[in-house]
């Protein structure tokens, strides 16, 4: 293969046939389907590829016209996608929890003119919206469980009829796809992801042959990757999270990208492939910590007391890891015996233990959590970035993870922080900007720059701090700063707590909402004979507030600043969600919503005489269904 950094010279398409030359037998794509692993190789991978654009050229799709892909993550979604760019087309992602109202909405604002869906449960929700869609012409679908009564609509169209349109005029025109292909450009724009939507519609960013590929070419200049090894596809393709895998990394490196058998059985999939890089949102390593807390709790008293023991000792030998720094003997050898007696197995069980590095980002992950997976020998480390500059822009190097911070910049970009403490970056990554919003793109390339909204400072190693975003930064009534993702993200240090929510802005004290884990805790109350019925019920208990007083007193003791401190907290009845409208596609909060729902409880925690309070609970239902349920709240002090 050429040098790294002429890999920028092609688009994707070009870079697939490059792979299909270079090393058309080795394996690129992975698929379990029915207990059984599949292989495609980038021989097979590129005519895929071939066939799905030129069929789809058949059924009229042409340059500039926009695909949608509503899927979980199969080989077909990677063909449609490339075969679009192939085209001079462009595709979009949409979240498959997406709402049928919601995707019409999406379909509308992008101007799409055909949808990709993976299987019956996303054609009916387009079935549902048809009438909003009038400009959407074809629906291609991969599985055709379910489909009979639509095999006589001529909107459906399966993508074996596809490939065979595609594999027809490939005969009749065996030039065309070489031609079409050397058409395309490094500047075109090749995909819209969607931003996370925090504060409204997901906006469309337009994405570049060259954001991918620059990006995919510069993290691994920092930590090289082998064309052998392997990466589990677990991430929604809606984000950019896993386009910077699909499309930069894997095009750069020639890696295995291996699709699980189904979203359900991602994490055992997982275990069997033995991944040497992954990337996940913080969630996914709060729920991994929150299984091997339950996996020591659950077991002989004697290897409970090793853990404690040899975690203590792992967290001390991490610091040293992170920093560079030479270890003691006596900690190596203490830290060496550890991960050999008790944390091997561990990381063994989890399907990590081939892993040489693994990622975070999204949101911030608390520097607690990043201690804890150094401490049991999985090298975590944040990332930074956001859509616009292609999920990636700063990163933590080996010998130098510091947890308060997020890295430095890549090869390549430059940072700078604003008069107003914003971060500012630069880089060949940069996102051209949203679709059809000139307004929205002059505000975030404003200068030259991209303006990423979230408030920081780069702290005398160079790396780069991140405070929070610019707008949810708060000031208490004596005009003191102060996070509220900083202090979230201690709460959710514990293992008991799922998710927070921290007010306090312009008020005369910090407050929460949280919600516990239903598994953790559920697991903990079963312990203690606390019998319990639903998470409303078990968020009730007066033991579990108790158990989670003791983690806020704890937190609050270990902040320094007096007006960081927690004073009231509620339990919440009911988990965040994302079908609600609380939390984003990513799991970030929505805290706008979150603040606006639960008002009466918001007011509560700003009236001390108030202890306890009749709300009216209601549910959401994926159906669309709600019901209302009367729930007494009580308002704890810490």
């Amino acid at each position: 293969m050429e040098n790294s950094d002429k890999l920028t010279q092609y688009s994707i398409p070009q870079l697939l046939r490059l792979r299909m030359n270079y090393s058309g037998d080795k394996v690129a794509l992975r698929e379990k389907d029915f207990g059984i692993w599949n292989t495609y190789t980038w021989k097979s991978y590129y005519s895929y590829v071939r066939k799905t654009a030129l069929g789809m050229r058949q059924i009229g799709i042409k340059k500039g016209d926009i695909v949608a892909i509503i899927s979980d993550n199969i080989p077909e979604l990677l063909f449609t996608a490339i075969g679009c760019h192939s085209l001079g087309a462009i595709s979009a992602g949409i979240y498959q929890t997406t709402m049928p109202d919601e995707i019409a909405q999406i379909i509308n604002s992008l101007k799409v003119t055909a949808v990709f869906c993976d299987n019956q449960e996303q054609v009916d929700k387009l079935v549902e919206v048809k009438n909003k869609i009038p400009k959407v012409k074809k629906i291609i679908y991969e599985d055709p469980r379910g489909m009979r009564s639509y095999t006589s609509d001529p909107w459906f169209i399966p993508i074996s009829e596809i490939y065979k349109l595609g594999d027809k005029l490939g005969e009749k025109e065996p030039k065309l796809f070489d031609t079409l292909i050397d058409a395309t450009a490094p500047d075109d724009v090749c995909h819209l992801c969607l931003t996370s939507g925090t504060t409204g519609v997901p906006k469309g960013t337009m994405m570049t042959h060259k954001n991918y590929i620059n990006m995919g070419v510069q993290i691994t200049k920092v930590d090289p990757l082998k064309p052998t090894d392997e990466y589990v596809s677990f991430l929604p393709f809606a984000w950019i999270g896993e386009q910077m895998n699909s499309f930069g990394i894997a095009m750069a490196t020639g890696i295995t990208i291996n699709f699980p058998e189904s979203v359900e059985t991602a994490m055992s999939d997982l275990k069997e492939i033995g991944p040497h890089f992954m990337f996940g949102a913080p969630r996914i390593y709060e729920s991994i910590r929150s299984s091997i807390w339950l996996k020591i709790d659950q077991s002989y008293w004697f290897n409970k007391k090793l853990y404690n023991y040899f975690i203590e000792i792992g967290q001390d030998a991490a610091k040293y890891r992170m920093s560079g720094k030479s270890m003691p003997i006596m900690l190596n050898f203490k830290a060496w015996l550890g991960k050999q007696i008790i944390f091997r197995p561990l990381v063994n069980q989890i399907g990590l233990l081939r892993l040489r590095r693994a990622y975070t980002g999204g949101a911030a992950l608390g520097p607690e959590l990043f201690t804890f997976y150094q401490a049991i020998g999985v090298n975590l480390k944040q990332i930074y970035g956001q859509t616009e500059i292609t999920g990636i822009a700063y990163m933590h190097r080996d010998g130098d993870v510091r947890p308060d911070t997020v890295g430095m910049p890549l090869p390549g970009t430059e940072c700078r922080i604003s008069e107003e403490g914003e971060i500012l970056s630069r880089s060949a990554s940069v996102s051209p900007g949203y679709f059809e919003q000139p307004e929205k793109t002059a505000e975030l390339l404003e200068g030259g720059w991209l303006h990423s909204g979230d408030a920081g400072y780069i702290d005398d190693s160079g790396h780069l701090v991140v405070i929070d975003r610019v707008s949810d930064v708060m000031h208490n009534h004596n005009n003191e700063m102060f996070s509220p993702m900083f202090l979230e993200n201690k709460l959710k240090f514990s293992p008991y707590i799922k998710e927070a929510v921290i007010f306090g802005d312009k008020r005369e004290y910090v407050s929460a909402l949280i919600n516990i884990d239903p598994e953790v805790v559920g697991k903990w109350a079963e312990d203690r004979g606390i019998s319990y019925t639903t998470y409303m019920d078990l968020s009730n208990k007066k033991e579990v507030a108790n158990l989670i007083l003791e983690q806020v007193r704890g937190i609050n003791e270990r902040v320094e600043k007096e007006h960081f401190k927690i004073k009231r907290f509620v339990l919440l009845y009911k988990l965040l969600d994302v079908d609600d409208g609380e939390l984003t596609k990513t799991g970030k909060i929505r805290r706008k919503v979150v603040m606006d729902r639960y008002k009466n409880l918001y007011d509560g925690l700003y009236d001390e005489s108030v202890k306890i309070k009749e709300v009216e609970a209601k549910f959401q239902y994926q159906d669309g269904q709600s019901t209302t349920v009367k729930t007494t709240i009580t308002f704890y002090d810490s």
